[in-house]
């Protein structure tokens, strides 16, 4: 256990519950992040429309208009249209993250924060996890799920040739955004 310094008071604050081992409860403390994150999202749409319209005017039998036959003046139009699209979505991280309490709060309640850096050969990948941890989740040896984590910020990124190869090029992007279809 750390000492905290001396506050002049009898009492220092250093109370550990002896049912609370090793527990992790106090600024600076480390809690290893279980990674266990799996979404799935799908969504559908469709739409549909029709339009239809028809004039017709009936040329009088005399007088100067007499001259039109009446399917000279007989019009019509139309309109359809068809749309659909689907979109479908499924995501899973996994692994561990070893965070250090940044906060407590007076409730019990800790603020955690950490990263892990990754290096392969062939790019670097980033892991970095914030939010906050009731301290009844915390297991004996100091270990959370992910799914116990309030406020969760979770980040997974990489940059390197796989995360660049796996991105649009500028001047892709760029018609991307001009395109009208």
């Amino acid at each position: 256990m750390r000492r905290r310094p001396a506050n002049g008071s009898i009492f220092q604050g250093g109370y550990v519950a002896l049912t609370s081992g090793a527990r992790a409860g106090q600024v600076g403390d480390i809690l290893t992040i279980q990674l266990v994150e799996r979404t799935i999202a799908s969504k559908s749409n469709s739409a549909g429309t029709t339009r239809d319209g028809n004039i017709g005017l009936t040329p009088p039998t005399t007088g100067p208009l007499s001259l039109f036959d009446p399917s000279d003046v007989a019009m019509g139009g139309g309109s359809q249209f068809k749309g659909k699209g689907d979109a479908a979505q499924s995501n899973m991280l996994s692994g561990e993250v070893t965070v250090t309490v940044a906060a407590v709060y007076p409730n019990g309640t800790m603020l955690v924060k950490g990263e892990k850096l990754i290096t392969l050969n062939r790019g670097d990948e980033r892991v970095q996890i914030a939010g906050l941890v009731r301290s009844a989740d915390v297991s004996p040896d100091n270990r959370v799920l992910s799914t116990r984590v309030a406020n969760a910020h979770i980040r997974y990124t990489g940059k390197g040739e796989i995360a660049r190869a796996s991105q649009q090029g500028w001047l892709q992007r760029f018609f991307s955004i001009i395109s009208p279809f």
